[in-house]
């Protein structure tokens, strides 16, 4: 029987996360470590500076569950190589998340890096989210997560590869399909608001409104046209293409002469 490991970035309690067990669970045993609060666009920290804490939690259709006060990189890290499950995952999924991850905004995205955790620790990963909460919801995502999830215990993903999957935010009957696409780019208007407090202090507010981007052929122009995006992802971000190029440019700067 399939084994699964299921984390998120919106905390144990969030309605994706039990949706996606719901789903899951007719697969295979599930367990699950996910954090005790949101940890939205914490991106891939860790916690190196504090113990980690954790408490069982009952959860329908999962075998056992963790609720950990750290990120959503420390619930799969702990799990996999703290041995907080009892046994290997064949599959880790991070979702479902309330919210778009594409384009760069994979970058920030908590979600995403528990993915990638369980690739770096050398397991299979996806990472579900839905890019609007009105629609069907979380159901659809959940019955697409379950769908493409079967197919990848049937063909392994290429070692350090995940899938990043977002769902559109529509009804079913509105779903034009799905489509394997680039990362496009994220771009925001307003990103830093300045605002003043009762006391007269000065504070910003990291917040932002999504611009509208065009480019064919990425994972935001399939949201676009109600497509659920599927994207392969790697974390080797080295440009090897283009290495030959920095080398003459550093040979150009003149010899080093250690120490410097």
């Amino acid at each position: 029987m399939a084994v699964f490991l299921l984390a998120n970035d919106d905390g144990i309690h969030s309605e994706g996360l039990h949706v996606l067990c719901n789903h899951i669970s007719k697969l295979g045993k599930v367990y699950i470590a996910a954090p005790d609060r949101e940890q939205s666009a914490c991106g891939h920290a860790i916690s190196l500076h504090r113990p980690l804490r954790m408490l069982e939690r009952k959860i329908p259709g999962a075998i056992q569950a963790w609720e950990v006060d750290g990120t959503p990189a420390d619930c799969v890290k702990l799990a996999i190589e703290g041995a907080l499950i009892p046994e290997q995952p064949d599959l880790v999924i991070s979702g479902i998340n309330r919210g778009s991850n594409l384009g760069t905004d994979v970058l920030y995205s908590g979600t995403v890096s528990a993915a990638i955790e369980a690739t770096l620790i050398g397991f299979p990963a996806m990472a579900v989210s839905l890019c609007d909460p009105p629609g069907d919801g979380f159901e659809l995502a959940g019955e697409i997560a379950a769908k493409i999830a079967s197919a990848l215990l049937k063909n392994n993903l290429p070692k350090n590869t995940l899938l990043n999957v977002n769902v559109p935010g529509v009804r079913r009957e509105e779903l034009v399909g799905i489509t394997v696409a680039r990362l496009g780019r994220r771009q925001y208007s307003k990103v830093i608001e300045r605002r003043v407090d009762p006391r007269g202090k000065v504070y910003y507010w990291i917040a932002g409104e999504p611009v509208l981007n065009n480019e064919n052929d990425t994972d935001i122009d399939a949201i676009i046209q109600n497509k659920v995006s599927v994207t392969p992802l790697q974390f080797d971000m080295t440009r090897s293409d283009i290495m030959p190029a920095v080398s003459k440019i550093i040979e150009e700067a003149g010899s080093f002469q250690f120490p410097i």
